[in-house]
């Protein structure tokens, strides 16, 4: 199998531990040697690799595999390459059509993150030399067989509509402000622009202080099956360093990756707008290298009544796709763009539907919209971009490529009615390091979760379809539906992640329901009709993870977490361990069918956590198994499933009611 890397440049590397490759009697079979591979398991001492060669910035893997392992001398590096206020209630300002925003939502992408390959080079740009300096300029940065240049200004495939540049119409009202989270460090409340070098938070959780100490901070939790590694080794055979090079990073962000910041990016565009203009009409068909169809860095531009496709084998993806929007289809990166009965066809890794970066806004409305290559997601924001989206019909086929998208730097989307289908792997439906609404849609994904979200952001959900079937992975320590979650790769700022959905379904086709790590987490549900998986594992689980993903400290990994039930029926257990925290409240006739389980497999030494529970007086909860909280609040109904008072008893041996059922509750503190 051969696998390729592009990278800018190559580090040092510096400093101490041993490898053993299979077939190999001795410890020095490397020693004083470098050598190169792809990560294929982590554990606590080290990892394995497929051992491959490096020639010409290209990784070519072989058959021999190779066991890694470090020591505390092990040095780590990173191979490196070279507005408005948003609306009340969520809702879109008035605009034509009333398009509502939306945000693109996936996840960190599983693509190894690539330096753009092709920058825009003889540009030709053109002008209306009757018109001001401030006229739309459409630029052709790359021309492929079947691209015509057109002509002084002129729109593409055709004439512009009556030869002019219409002045466009503007959405009344003003559009909201990014904000979204900031690639790790200081941000403004809610998110705003992601810092130029896009910090990385710290294994501890917290951001550090720059990009340069991130970098010089890495340890062997941030190697991750699919990272791809220099070893260099000393005499002896020991480790002396680990270079990472890059690596596929999932839907939920790993760590790892070229690194590249917003004033490294040059965009190349088939066609780019800097004043105001409509295109109506018209086929555009793009086909260069990591290149946007159309570009809009300022003005008014409406698209509408047309076809767009953006077609290439040798566009790279990776990070800026999903941070930039390079090669996206359409990407604002400054102006307003309107998108209005547009098909947009994309058969181009890293080619985004529709992307709002920057201070770019994006209105999106009765289209349709189908991506098949990874990093393609169908309606996608970052760095702090806008997007309002209305009765869409978004498909994407690739890996990372959530329909509806956003990534580093955040933003805010506002999605109303359509239908939204990832088909990918480590594709869900929605992928949310950003502020994201949506109202009265279908959201699908039929190879991954149906919804990620990323630290200090926000999802909220009103009388939509929501749907996933995460594959299992031994990768994972537990199949979810729904997660938030830190991935510590700097594509989201820490803090409290949210999950708010009224009225719908949702159904998990695989696994437990809601799982929460490594993060703080809010949940409330409201009169959802929730489907579960055959197995169910688990209603809502709260814990630290093993550190597989790099998923913060092993042991120091856990939640803190606020779920609340309003007129809500569940089922399942509700899992927690002393590393996290749970406040559980159940109002308004809410019905838990589940018991609490303390599991501390992934606690380490374990913690102060807690799990405290509290039922009003017209909610159930219905016990399933033996139960353990750490306070209990009852003043409502707590039975088995035959209907048997269950007994409840503290860790002091305190019988506070002693029931009929077999089953007991066992507490810390009660009250009823």
């Amino acid at each position: 199998m051969r696998k390729r890397l592009t990278a800018l440049m190559m580090t040092a590397a510096l400093a101490c531990g041993s490898l053993i490759a299979c077939g190999s009697d001795s410890t020095t079979a490397y020693a004083s040697e470098t050598i190169y591979g792809e990560v294929t398991a982590v554990s606590d001492t080290g990892f394995t690799i497929t051992v491959g060669t490096y020639e010409n910035n290209e990784l070519t893997l072989g058959e021999e595999t190779a066991d890694v392992t470090v020591s505390d001398s092990t040095t780590y590096s990173m191979a490196m390459s070279g507005g408005g206020e948003a609306p009340a209630d969520g809702e879109a300002p008035t605009k034509p059509e009333d398009a509502a925003t939306e945000e693109s939502t996936e996840e960190t992408t599983d693509e190894t993150t690539e330096e753009t390959t092709e920058e825009t080079t003889d540009e030709e740009t053109t002008e209306d030399t009757e018109d001001s300096s401030d006229d739309t300029a459409m630029t052709e940065a790359t021309v492929e067989a079947g691209a015509e240049t057109p002509a002084d200004g002129e729109a593409p495939s055709g004439d512009k509509p009556d030869g002019e540049a219409p002045s466009g119409d503007k959405p009344e009202g003003e559009a909201p402000s990014g904000d979204g989270e900031a690639a790790e460090g200081e941000a403004p409340s809610g998110g705003g622009e992601a810092p130029a070098d896009g910090e990385t938070p710290s294994g501890d959780g917290e951001a550090p202080a720059d990009m340069g100490d991130a970098q010089t901070e890495l340890t062997l939790s941030d190697i991750e099956v699919g990272t791809q590694v220099a070893v260099t080794f000393d005499a002896d055979g020991n480790v002396e360093s680990v270079e990472i090079l890059g690596g596929t990073q999932s839907a939920m962000g790993q760590p790892g990756g070229n690194m590249t910041s917003a004033s490294d990016i040059t965009y190349s565009a088939l066609y780019e707008y800097s004043a105001d203009e409509t295109v109506e009409g018209e086929t555009i068909a793009s086909t260069g290298t990591d290149e946007n169809a159309i570009l809009v860095t300022d003005g008014e531009v409406t698209v509408k009544d047309s076809t767009i496709t953006r077609t290439s084998d040798d566009s790279t993806g990776g990070d800026n796709s999903s941070f930039y929007g390079v090669g996206a289809t359409l990407l604002t990166t400054g102006g307003t763009l309107t998108v209005d009965n547009v098909t947009i066809d994309s058969d181009a890794a890293g080619g985004a539907g529709v992307f709002a970066y920057g201070d770019g806004v994006a209105y999106v409305s009765n289209s349709t919209i189908t991506t098949q290559q990874n990093t393609s997601g169908g309606i996608h924001v970052a760095g702090g971009g806008t997007l309002y989206a209305n009765d869409n019909t978004v498909e994407t086929n690739g890996e990372s490529a959530a329909a509806i998208r956003s990534d580093r730097g955040g933003g805010t989307m506002v999605v109303d009615g359509g239908t939204y289908t990832s088909n990918g792997s480590g594709s869900p439906a929605v992928y949310c390091t950003a502020d994201i609404t949506i109202s009265n849609a279908t959201l699908t994904a039929t190879g991954a979760e149906a919804v990620c979200i990323e630290g200090l952001n926000s999802l909220t959900l009103t009388d939509c379809d929501l749907t996933g079937n995460i594959p299992t992975s031994e990768q994972n320590d537990c199949d979810w539906n729904i997660i938030l979650y830190q991935s510590m790769s700097g594509d989201s700022e820490v803090g409290n992640s949210t999950f708010s959905m009224t009225g719908g379904s949702i159904t998990a086709k695989n696994g437990g329901m809601f799982y929460t790590t490594n993060t703080e987490s809010t949940f409330i549900l409201e009169n959802v009709d929730i489907t579960y998986a055959d197995e169910n594992d688990f209603f809502l689980r709260v814990t630290g993870n093993a550190n597989q993903r790099g998923w913060g400290t092993s042991g120091e990994n856990g939640a803190q977490c606020s779920f609340t039930a309003i007129n809500q029926e569940m089922e399942g257990d509700i899992i927690w361990d002393t590393i996290s925290t749970l406040d559980m409240e159940m109002t308004d006739g809410s019905v838990l069918t589940g018991a609490f389980i303390d599991d501390e497999s992934a606690a380490g030494n374990g913690g102060d956590g807690y799990a405290n529970l509290t039922i009003d007086s017209s909610s159930k909860w219905v016990v399933t198994g033996d139960s353990v909280l750490t306070s209990l609040t009852n003043n409502g109904t707590i039975v088995d499933e035959d209907g048997n008072t269950v007994s409840i008893v503290g860790t002091d041996g305190t019988v506070y009611v002693e029931g009929t059922s077999s089953y007991t509750i066992t507490i810390s503190e009660y009250a009823d």
